[in-house]
């Protein structure tokens, strides 16, 4: 399970200015703004992006500068594939180790929706243990409970982020997962695609086909 939310993509004009920057070009720059706001890449802007993005990673350097913020809610096995990731990425997730305990664990706080019939029933089962755990601690203030929970808990828990990401970050995520097993993987991607010229920019299929 992977849910995604409170998507904002920023720094689009003044990323495509730069792009110009090195052949002083800006008097053909054709983007404007519509009557919601949004930034809209003109004819003459969208073919030169396209153009520097199918060039390669260093002639596509303005992308570095379109910037992505986004909540993702996804398990822990998911977060560790994401956190290979480092360069040009943040994070900040809500907190395992402080905050286990100040609620009651339960089955909807993990990632089941590819488990089988009987898994689920077992990890309901574990879960089930894993929250008297959290009793035992909340009541007794005993460390040793607190220790058990943060060793006990599956990678199927789920954890919120509010990362921040540019597009080469995307560009170089969507290339690698876009075909992997896990769902989670999947459901990013689409995501990907789903941003403001994320075909011309990220996914760019003129460059893949070279």
């Amino acid at each position: 399970m992977l849910k995604i939310e409170k998507t904002c993509v920023m720094n689009i004009e003044n990323a495509i200015r730069g792009a110009r920057n090195p052949m002083n070009s800006w008097a053909k720059s054709d983007s404007f703004y519509d009557n919601k706001n949004t930034f809209i890449l003109g004819e003459n802007d969208l073919q030169l992006a396209k153009k520097l993005c199918a060039a390669g990673s260093d002639h596509r350097k303005f992308i570095r500068q379109i910037f992505v913020s986004v909540d993702i809610t996804a398990p822990l096995y998911w977060w560790k594939e994401f956190d290979t990731y480092k360069v040009g990425t943040v994070s900040n997730s809500t907190s395992t180790m402080h905050r286990i305990h100040s609620k009651a664990i339960e089955i909807t706080d993990f990632s089941t929706d590819r488990l089988t019939g009987e898994s689920l029933t077992r990890l309901e089962s574990y879960v089930s243990y894993i929250e008297l755990v959290r009793l035992r601690f909340v009541e007794s203030g005993n460390k040793m409970w607190w220790d058990d929970i943060i060793q006990l808990l599956p990678s199927s828990y789920n954890q919120l982020r509010t990362v921040s990401l540019n597009y080469e970050n995307l560009t170089n995520m969507y290339g690698a997962r876009k075909r992997h097993k896990l769902g989670e993987w999947i459901t990013f991607c689409q995501w990907i695609e789903s941003l403001p010229y994320a075909q011309d920019l990220i996914i760019n299929e003129e460059a893949d086909n070279k």
